[in-house]
């Protein structure tokens, strides 16, 4: 932890791969577990509990999450973590599997404490210069761009990569992901993340416990959780359901209290969908300020997040729009509660 607080916004790399059918039946999935940790330990992180299903495997980390498919990997870690260090190891391994790079995104908020960030992310120049020299030359077509917004906190740090392929026939599975960064918490449901000492519950079990008193089981109620529960405080959550995943991250200290929000969802799912959950999710923590990053997602479901916060009492303070390579459309909201 740094000295002046623990730092929520988590940085967030996604990896996707191509390779022969043959090999990437399983792909990635086969990564031993040794090597997982290795590659953890130099991001300053290890694994505290798993699942998995037919489709890819799912990792409460230490600091945040790890997904693996098998031709597709997505690390978010908060904290000091030093996220960018897992890309050589991470293509190491995947091109022992037979399999290529072809696109690469990293995203993040602003830091709460950027002084407290070690190298490679002290700023985001350094953080440019280290993709630039970790990603493979095939991955010609790049762009990097800081969306502002009216609450400087929540400015999205935005880099994309991808090959000749990818970059032209983006998103071929038309998947978008939405992901929601929430600040300043409600102090009385922020209580609710606090372990009692004494009680002698594991990790495990207390995340269980959490999941049920907050109402977290009810965002979407198919589907597999697997949470945590860390002492003296914070609760993280992985739910997967067929290929789709969700997860929940919470820091619940009074003066940097942070909780995100990432699920995964296709532009021909009902815009509702996400719209059901957003709600639920903003009145488990009822934070202060938040943003809304959608990114590849249809006009539909973007246009809808600010028609179901205002009835919640959220103010839209901007947004914009920006295009990238392999991500497409990145629409970047902010959002304050009209009682600021």
């Amino acid at each position: 932890m740094a000295d002046s607080g623990f730092e929520g916004f988590e940085k967030r790399l996604e990896l996707h791969f191509t390779g022969d059918e043959p090999i990437i039946h399983m792909g990635l999935r086969q990564i031993d577990s040794n090597s997982l940790e290795q590659i953890l330990r130099t991001v300053h992180c290890s694994i505290v509990s798993s699942v998995g299903n037919h489709f890819f495997d799912a990792y409460v980390l230490s600091e945040s999450s790890l997904f693996i498919y098998p031709t597709k990997i997505i690390i978010k870690t908060c904290g000091t973590t030093q996220l960018l260090k897992s890309i050589f190891p991470f293509l190491n391994q995947a091109r022992n599997l037979g399999l290529t790079l072809c696109s690469c995104r990293y995203t993040r908020g602003n830091f709460i404490f950027p002084k407290s960030q070690p190298f490679p992310h002290s700023s985001f120049k350094e953080e440019l210069r280290c993709l630039e020299e970790s990603l493979p030359k095939n991955l010609r077509y790049r762009k990097a761009s800081v969306i502002p917004s009216n609450l400087p906190s929540h400015s999205w740090h935005v880099f994309s990569a991808a090959d000749d392929a990818v970059f032209l026939h983006p998103n071929p599975e038309f998947l978008y992901t939405a992901e929601i960064c929430m600040t300043e918490l409600d102090r009385i449901l922020a209580r609710k993340f606090y372990c009692r000492s004494g009680e002698g519950k594991t990790g495990n079990s207390a995340g269980k416990e959490m999941t049920h008193l907050t109402g977290i089981g009810d965002i979407n109620p198919s589907g597999l959780i697997c949470e945590f529960s860390f002492f003296p405080c914070g609760y993280s959550m992985n739910r997967i359901d067929g290929d789709r995943y969700s997860t929940i991250h919470v820091t619940p200290e009074d003066g940097f209290s942070y909780a995100s929000f990432e699920c995964v969802g296709s532009v021909y799912d009902d815009p509702d969908d996400l719209v059901r959950m957003l709600k639920k999710v903003v009145q488990i923590f009822r934070p202060a300020s938040m943003s809304v990053a959608t990114t590849g997602a249809g006009h539909e479901v973007w246009t809808r997040v600010a028609g179901a916060l205002d009835p919640l009492g959220f103010k839209c303070r901007s947004c914009a729009v920006d295009d990238f390579p392999a991500a497409g459309s990145i629409v970047f909201q902010t959002f304050t509660a009209r009682r600021k």
